[in-house]
């Protein structure tokens, strides 16, 4: 509409007068830069949810009108409010009074409490690359229990400390949190270490693929040392830029032939580097594929018991080759269990129970985690990953009460 320069007050009461059966009227006014402080208030205050929400929206709103707009029962309203204030951040106290710069800050505060979830994501959003903006309220997004409102925050914000980020990764948060940290630029030693310390596999593949992500040659390590049973890190490691020789072998040990191909065709390998892998493939495509069902999962325990194979080797085979029921008979045979109560443990589609199992029978976490994995095919998010990278997660008191609810003796 047709904005007129300096709207009296008068003429904007004499719109309302005339069109107060009409909200159209209302929110046509509240849209005005020119309608005034007493209106726009007055229209806060008194009007429609529209109509607030095009105050809410309207950067010519005063300050107070703002801070009462933060505590609006609409949620479209409280919205709209987010978007602006966060606009109106930058610059805000060069340009404008003390009085004025600290009610917006407080109306920037209420809205990061929020009690709707798209409010606070909203302003997380429009926040997320902003220096201007007080360190309390990042931090408290970026502890919000909604990954929605702290993932934006959590990759972007530049008012965030590492240590702020390793406090985050501490708490145990859900994977889109993880991802989001891996996915910042640049992500610092220290918090590589921790991310690679929670192995989720999403957040640790993000972090292989993120060229600002300072990854030592320690922790690098010890993601090659659980690769081989997390497939979805093969291509990330392939890729990955900063590879030392010795870690491009170790790589071509546990991937694909296709993956391996794909390294191979690296053009900052050394002639040796690439001559092994080149002969690695050769040799992986050669391998004879071997006949299945010739025996029967008992039948294959059976023999592997006589031979003494039957051990955690033979577990991790076994489950990366998805062989279900393989795995039931030999984990019933080492814990002298019937396979039906393994059976019971796998369909409860729960990490802890099968976890006590495999320390039970005294294999190691990794044969837990490739069980959790590639077995029972559990979500990231629910899979229970080695303390330390090596240890299991659980106490023995923990662990013994999962047994002894499956009715197994310990």
């Amino acid at each position: 509409m047709d904005q007129k320069a300096g709207l009296n007050p008068r003429d904007a009461l004499d719109i309302l007068d005339i069109r107060t059966a009409t909200q159209a009227g209302a929110t046509d006014l509240a849209h005005r830069s020119d309608a005034g402080p007493d209106v726009l208030h007055y229209l806060a205050t008194h009007a429609a949810p529209a109509t607030r929400a095009a105050v809410a929206a309207n950067p010519a709103a005063p300050a107070l009108s703002n801070r009462l707009l933060a505590h609006d029962e609409n949620e479209d309203v409280r919205a709209e409010l987010a978007v602006k204030i966060a606009r109106l951040m930058p610059g805000l106290s060069e340009r404008e009074s003390s009085h004025i710069f600290a009610l917006t800050i407080e109306t920037l505060e209420c809205l990061a409490r929020d009690a709707a979830v798209r409010v606070r994501a909203i302003l997380a959003e429009e926040i997320k690359s902003l220096t201007c903006v007080p360190r309390e309220v990042v931090l408290s997004l970026a502890r919000d229990l909604n990954a929605v409102v702290a993932a934006p925050i959590l990759q972007y914000s530049p008012l965030l400390s590492d240590a702020d980020l390793i406090e985050i990764i501490a708490c145990g948060q859900v994977q889109e949190v993880l991802t989001a940290i891996a996915s910042r630029k640049p992500v610092a030693e220290p918090v590589c270490d921790r991310l690679v310390q929670s192995l989720d596999v999403p957040a640790v593949a993000a972090l292989l693929v993120n060229p600002d992500a300072k990854i030592r040659k320690e922790t690098l390590d010890t993601i090659l040392e659980q690769a081989a049973e997390i497939q979805a890190w093969h291509m990330p490691l392939a890729l990955r830029a900063d590879l030392s020789a010795r870690a491009v072998r170790r790589i071509g040990s546990l991937v694909g032939a296709s993956i391996l191909e794909r390294l191979a065709a690296r053009n900052d390998l050394s002639d040796g580097t690439r001559l092994h892998l080149n002969r690695e493939l050769r040799a992986r495509v050669a391998e004879p594929v071997p006949e299945a069902g010739r025996k029967s999962p008992a039948e294959m325990v059976a023999a592997a018991k006589m031979e003494s194979r039957l051990d955690g080797t033979f577990l991790e085979q076994a489950a990366q080759a998805g062989q279900r029921e393989v795995v039931i008979a030999a984990l019933a045979q080492l814990a002298n269990i019937d396979p039906q109560t393994v059976k019971r443990i796998l369909s409860a589609a729960s990490a802890k129970p099968i976890v006590s199992l495999v320390w039970h029978t005294h294999l190691s976490m990794r044969v837990a985690f490739k069980i959790q994995t590639v077995i029972m095919k559990l979500p990231s998010r629910d899979v229970l990953p080695a303390r330390g990278g090596v240890s299991f997660p659980l106490s023995k008191e923990e662990m013994r009460w999962h047994l002894n609810y499956f009715n197994i003796p310990v």
